[in-house]
C-alpha cells in the first residue's frame, strides 16, 4: 500500500503544472478516492488538496525567482486564471506578493516533497477483529461539534450535559447489539480531518429498535467493521487509537475505510482519568489486483 501511495505521490510531483485528479491518484494508490483522502490527511497531517497547493506554489516560486518568464506566463502555466489570483495565492503560502519576490529576492517558503514509509516503533502489536453486521439504526441525540485531535472536546461534554438522565436511560434500553450501550459515534466529517472543522456528533445505541419520535435517528447500511480496542489515560488513549488504525494498520492490512459513521464505546474509570475502548471502522477488503 504505501509503495503505491508513493507512487501517487510521484504522480503529482510530476503534474503540478495540470489539473490533478483525486480519481487518478486514488487508482495509482489501488484505493478508493474516499479512502485515499482519509489515509493522506491522517499520514501527512494536511489535507491533499492543501499539500498540492503548497507543493504547486513552492515550485512556482522558484520560477518567479529565476525571472525567465513573465508573472503572468508562471500563472497560467501553473493552472492559475489571473496574475491576481495567483498573487493572492502566492501570498497566502509565502507571506509576500511574486512581484515583491522577484524584486527583493525575498526568502520564501517551501512545502517539501512529501513520501511514506511505515517506521515500527516497539514490538507492541494491534488487537483487531472483522465484523459483518447487517443494517442497523444509531438512535440517540445528535449535534454537531468541531473536531478536537487532543483532550477534551468542550463542545462535546457540554452537550452530553445537556442531556437529561431520563433521556440517557430511554436511549440505553433500545442497545439490542454490538457495540452495546451508549456508544460515542462520529459522522459526516469532512475528508480532511482537520481541527476546527464540523462533524456529526453521536450519543446513542446501535439498534434495530423502532426510534421514538423524540430521538434522533441515522440509518446505517450493512457492511463490515473492523474493531480495535485499548485501554489507558482518558481521553488520549481513544484518540491515539484512531491516529494508530489509519497510520499504522491500515497501511499494512488489506483493508481501506468506506463511508459510514465511527462508532467508540468508552468505559471511564471512576476517576475520569483511565478508559477502556472499543473502535468501529466501516472497511471493505481491498480488491486483488488482477
Amino acid at each position: 500500500m504505501l509503495d503505491r501511495l508513493n507512487e501517487a505521490m510521484a504522480y503529482i510531483e510530476r503534474h503540478l503544472d495540470q489539473k490533478i485528479e483525486v480519481a487518478e491518484l486514488a487508482r495509482i494508490a489501488l484505493t478508493s478516492e474516499y479512502h485515499f483522502r482519509r489515509l493522506f490527511s491522517a499520514l501527512a497531517g494536511m489535507p491533499l488538496s492543501e499539500y498540492i497547493r503548497r507543493r504547486r506554489l513552492t515550485v512556482a516560486g522558484a520560477d518567479v525567482l529565476a525571472g525567465e518568464r513573465t508573472l503572468l506566463d508562471v500563472a497560467v502555466h501553473y493552472g492559475y486564471g489571473s496574475a491576481e489570483a495567483f498573487a493572492r495565492a502566492f501570498h497566502a503560502v509565502h507571506g509576500v506578493g511574486p512581484g515583491e519576490a522577484r524584486r527583493t529576492g525575498a526568502a520564501l517558503r517551501a512545502q517539501p516533497r512529501m513520501s511514506f514509509r511505515l517506521t515500527v516503533e516497539g514490538s507492541g502489536s494491534m488487537e483487531y477483529r472483522i465484523v459483518d453486521k447487517d443494517a442497523f439504526a444509531l438512535v440517540g441525540r445528535k449535534a454537531r461539534v468541531p473536531l478536537v485531535h487532543e483532550g477534551m472536546n468542550p463542545s462535546i461534554v457540554a452537550f452530553i450535559r445537556s442531556i437529561d438522565k431520563e433521556t440517557t436511560e430511554r436511549i440505553e434500553a433500545l442497545s439490542d447489539q454490538e457495540p452495546k450501550g451508549i456508544v460515542n459515534v462520529s459522522d459526516n466529517l469532512a475528508d480532511s480531518r482537520q481541527e476546527g472543522t464540523e462533524l456529526d456528533y453521536w450519543h446513542g445505541v446501535v439498534t434495530n429498535a423502532a426510534p421514538p419520535e423524540d430521538l434522533d435517528a441515522l440509518p446505517v447500511r450493512a457492511g463490515s467493521w473492523a474493531v480495535f480496542t485499548t485501554s489507558g489515560a482518558f481521553p488520549q488513549a481513544v484518540q491515539y487509537l484512531w491516529r494508530d488504525v489509519f497510520t499504522q494498520w491500515f497501511p499494512s492490512n488489506p483493508y481501506r475505510s468506506r463511508p459510514g459513521p465511527e462508532i467508540s464505546r468508552v468505559r471511564v474509570s471512576a476517576d475520569g482519568t483511565q478508559a477502556d475502548a472499543e473502535l468501529w471502522i466501516p472497511v471493505e477488503r481491498v480488491p486483488t489486483p488482477m
